[in-house]
């Protein structure tokens, strides 16, 4: 009778125990809060930042897993945080000051939902023609195939906004293909001219150089002649230097967007403020560094440059920490 009880309890035991290592293990599952980071396309400096700060994120913040997304870039990214598709992406400003405004190309809606949360690093226009081609000059490009990057990307958007503010694009012909597909087709004489919306140096206009004798267009001086600055006030004048790209020994005088770090407002000002302090932390932003050149701009000095339209809370919570005043139009 006492062996039957020692065995019935052996069993309840066992099952108990089970049960418990079965339970543990779900509420610890269901404790990881799952977040989606949408980046952008293949060999755009959009792609390293958004795995980088996944991954940052992923390693140092309990409980939290961030996955990275592939992207169009800008324009997808804001349309994915605004509806919750993604938790946090890269935008431009430009593409965050339209959207707000309903005023984005061919699209009405009003994206309130993703908020800034910090500036990550300028985005300068590179223009590059193959040296051979007899193209000098951006007006040049009339009748000419031009790669603009993948459809609903940022570059994209700001390469119709440039080429309308010098009166051609209407008079080119646009080429929707990424920055690594657009440099092999510009080597292989498919297109005349790629236009890449991204830090530097770039990897796919290396690729480019590395092929071919390339040429980048001095795209500033054809933009203070039109109307881009007037038209798109958060633009700026940039220097990509002499020698950045192999054959380009010339200082190139271009313009530049400023990437932004961007959140749903879904998110916890707790989650988004936590998730600063893991980038913005001295190892965190030695990290980025290590990641791309182009975090080399990103330090708590420069957190909020570019930014025109309101941060997220738990980014004015620790900006304003950092000892920031924030401008009216970040509030």
């Amino acid at each position: 009778m006492v062996k039957h009880a020692t065995k019935t309890f052996r069993v309840l035991t066992t099952l108990a125990v089970a049960t418990a290592t079965t339970l543990g293990a779900g509420a610890a599952q269901a404790q990881t809060e799952r977040l989606a980071f949408s980046g952008g396309p293949d060999g755009g400096t959009f792609q390293y930042f958004s795995n980088g700060i996944s991954t940052r994120l992923s390693r140092t913040m309990d409980g939290v897993d961030v996955s990275n997304m592939a992207s169009a870039g800008s324009v997808e990214n804001l349309r994915r945080v605004n509806s919750r598709d993604a938790d946090f992406g890269i935008v431009y400003s430009g593409d965050m000051y339209l959207g707000l405004s309903g005023k984005l190309t061919n699209d009405t809606r009003k994206y309130r939902n993703a908020k800034a949360v910090s500036y990550l690093y300028g985005a300068p226009a590179h223009l590059i023609v193959l040296d051979g081609s007899g193209i000098t000059e951006v007006s040049q490009l009339e009748g000419k195939n031009v790669a603009v990057g993948p459809a609903g990307s940022g570059a994209a958007a700001s390469a119709q906004r440039f080429f309308e503010s010098v009166g051609l694009w209407d008079n080119i012909t646009p080429q929707y293909i990424g920055y690594n597909q657009g440099a092999s087709a510009l080597g292989d004489r498919q297109i005349d001219a790629l236009w890449v919306f991204a830090g530097f140096p770039n990897a796919s206009v290396i690729q480019a150089a590395s092929s071919n004798d390339i040429r980048l267009l001095q795209v500033h001086e054809a933009a203070s002649q039109g109307t881009l600055f007037q038209d798109h006030p958060y633009y700026a004048e940039v220097t990509i230097p002499a020698g950045t790209y192999p054959g380009v020994d010339y200082d190139v005088v271009t313009v530049q967007d400023s990437a932004l770090w961007v959140a749903g407002r879904h998110l916890s000002a707790d989650r988004v403020a936590d998730s600063l302090k893991q980038i913005y932390s001295e190892e965190g932003l030695t990290f980025m560094r290590s990641v791309s050149q182009a975090a080399s701009a990103m330090s708590i000095d420069s957190g909020t440059l570019g930014i025109v339209t309101p941060l997220h809370d738990g980014a004015k919570a620790f900006w304003t920490e950092q000892g920031k005043t924030l401008t009216d139009q970040q509030q």
